[in-house]
């Protein structure tokens, strides 16, 4: 079978195609030959070491496919069953082994490339919004990177929960999709100085949370948007990591919450991945939450789909087709 691998750090080049075996099926486990898999900004940080990996690597983790071989002990899904599910990694695979319990079902109206677009970003907005700060009617929240994957759901979520949103944004055609999917006001941070404009927008309270996607440019600009007691959801690092945190900073700005979520943490369990998946599934067959695929590329092209997504020149999801 065909594999995706990094034999070392590197740029988008290093990602190469090689053949290999196809894994065996181990206790609890099910094969899953894969038909869409996603893009995210994970891979790029296994790829460029900022998450260090043992060589060869099969970056990845997030895919949507069909169930080929079934593991002993697994009684839940049966071979041709349509199933997403994210994994720590080797997703960039034709085939691959999953836990069983890590399975998503996909409902009938929910395609395998959706699957792939939306499970771990969906999954992540959903946590953000409903768990990490729960937003409530009238709260006023701070999205960065709203014209990409995560934000895009972020702001439809938002808005479904009667929260207003401000959205930064770094073009005028992100900008208008920003719109599109709810944002009240958006920021041309690329001509603004977002701090600047949310004190104006708040008349000089700040907002309730910020969600920050890009990390180290824009963390502590992102403290000072703050009302006191508000909260800063630092959950990326598109720019790279944030400088070290003073604590002292926090009481001096108002009493500030910071917390750094990931996934792991609030999908602990199946029946919370199954809660949160469930809404997002619920939400996209109603028409409640539109998801965007901004590209679809081969297989044999995730060099070219990092890159865009490294320059930040995408809106949506980037998925892989094998």
């Amino acid at each position: 079978m065909r594999a995706i691998r990094i034999h070392g750090y590197g740029g988008p080049d290093v990602l190469q195609v090689d053949e290999i075996p196809v894994p065996s099926v181990s206790e609890g486990k099910v094969l899953v030959r894969t038909s869409a898999i996603g893009v995210n900004f994970k891979d790029i940080y296994h790829r460029r070491g900022q998450l260090k990996v043992d060589f060869p690597f099969i970056p990845g983790i997030e895919a949507a496919g069909v169930v080929e071989t079934i593991g002993s002990g697994v009684d839940d899904v049966k071979q041709g069953d349509r199933v997403a599910f994210v994994s720590p990694w080797g997703s960039y695979s034709e085939v691959v082994p999953v836990p069983a319990n890590q399975l998503v079902p996909l409902p009938q109206g929910i395609s395998l490339e959706t699957g792939a677009a939306v499970l771990l970003q969906g999954v992540t907005a959903h946590y953000l919004t409903h768990s990490t700060f729960p937003l409530k009617p009238g709260d006023r929240c701070l999205l960065h990177a709203a014209a990409g994957g995560v934000g895009q759901l972020l702001c439809q979520m938002a808005k479904g929960l009667g929260a207003k949103v401000i959205a930064t944004v770094s073009t005028e055609e992100k900008a208008r999709i920003a719109r599109e999917v709810g944002a009240d006001d958006v920021i041309l941070y690329t001509e603004q100085d977002f701090e600047q404009e949310v004190r104006r927008l708040t008349q000089g309270r700040g907002v309730d949370v910020v969600y920050d996607s890009v990390g180290k440019t824009t963390f502590e600009k992102s403290m000072n948007c703050l009302r006191p007691r508000g909260m800063l959801v630092s959950y990326g690092n598109a720019s790279g990591n944030p400088d070290p945190l003073r604590i002292m900073d926090m009481a001096e700005k108002g009493s500030l919450f910071v917390t750094r979520p990931t996934r792991a943490h609030y999908s602990a369990d199946r029946e919370e991945l199954q809660w949160r998946s469930g809404d997002i599934f619920q939400w996209i067959l109603s028409g409640e939450l539109k998801i965007q695929i901004g590209g679809i590329f081969d297989f044999q092209d995730a060099p070219e789909a990092h890159r865009l997504l490294e320059g930040r020149k995408t809106v949506g999801k980037l998925i892989l087709t094998v």
